[in-house]
């Protein structure tokens, strides 16, 4: 009798902990644009591995926005990601109950326009195909703050070539056409240019300041020789990959720059996610979002 009696509580008690857990079970969702580059996907991983890092408690997922790219990882490289819509309802179907999206996107434009409207229609639903906590966090660059973080996190970045003499460091961000969002990329640009006046250049590829823009700025500092290319993206993609530094594509960046008179030219093609500092940033920016 003592003996069933001490399994009847070791079960009990096995129960109302597994109880307790599913009612606390909480997740933070990484949604990101996506990349079928495996070298580029680094950056990435560095963001997911630093999340689970700091918050061991929580299940840490990722989501693509990308369909393109989720097909194609999953056709060659037999890997299946979730869209934040699957995501999301996965996370409810294994009964989580608190959801934290954490975007990875540089702007708070179109493509975060859009995992914030899977975010508001989540958060209508009631009852079990609800949560009881969904919240979402900032893009890294949603404030004049967070651009002059930014910023100084690119200064710490290119030291070394901002103790170069005679030198530019060009960066290429993604762009949101028709979006007052993309007025962060000026702002940016001033941040950079209170700190290290004619140092940085900023351009995009969808949207403005063009490379068009970005060369006539070069102009107007003679005193620049060289140049350094980098994306201001978080993954060094397609995008690093082609249109900033293709050789072989005439409308590229560097060859763009090159046709301008601009013969010394490095390229480094490294997305800011694997950046420590950018990382160490978007942890923070999680933490505001949970506290």
């Amino acid at each position: 009798m003592k003996k069933l009696l001490s399994v009847l509580i070791l079960v009990m008690s096995v129960f109302i902990s597994s109880v307790s857990f599913a009612e606390d079970k909480s997740a933070i969702l990484i949604v990101s644009f996506g990349t079928s580059m495996p070298e580029a996907r680094k950056a990435i991983d560095n963001l997911v591995e630093s999340a689970k890092k700091d918050f061991p408690g929580h299940e840490i997922r990722l989501a693509f926005t990308s369909n393109i790219i989720r097909r194609k990882i999953a056709r060659e490289l037999n890997e299946n990601i979730s869209n934040p819509v699957k995501a999301l309802a996965e996370l409810n179907d294994e009964g989580f109950k608190k959801v934290f999206i954490m975007p990875t996107h540089i702007i708070p434009g179109e493509e975060y326009d859009e995992i914030k409207n899977v975010y508001e229609a989540f958060k209508v639903l009631k009852g079990k195909y609800g949560f009881e906590e969904l919240k979402i966090g900032r893009p890294f660059m949603n404030s004049t703050e967070d651009c002059g973080r930014m910023a100084e996190i690119l200064i710490e970045r290119f030291k070394n070539h901002l103790n170069e003499k005679n030198t530019g460091i060009i960066l290429m961000g993604h762009g949101t056409p028709e979006h007052f969002a993309n007025a962060l990329y000026s702002q940016l640009q001033l941040a950079l240019n209170q700190k290290c006046y004619g140092k940085f250049f900023i351009g995009t590829v969808e949207a403005s300041p063009k490379i068009e823009d970005v060369v006539a700025e070069l102009k107007r500092h003679p005193e620049i020789k060289n140049l350094v290319l980098s994306p201001l993206m978080i993954v060094a993609g397609d995008h690093a990959n082609n249109d900033l530094a293709g050789e072989d594509d005439e409308e590229s960046w560097l060859n763009i720059l090159k046709s301008s008179g601009y013969e010394n030219i490095t390229t480094y093609l490294v997305g800011l996610g694997e950046d420590e500092n950018i990382a160490k940033d978007f942890v923070k920016k999680i933490h505001e979002l949970i506290e």
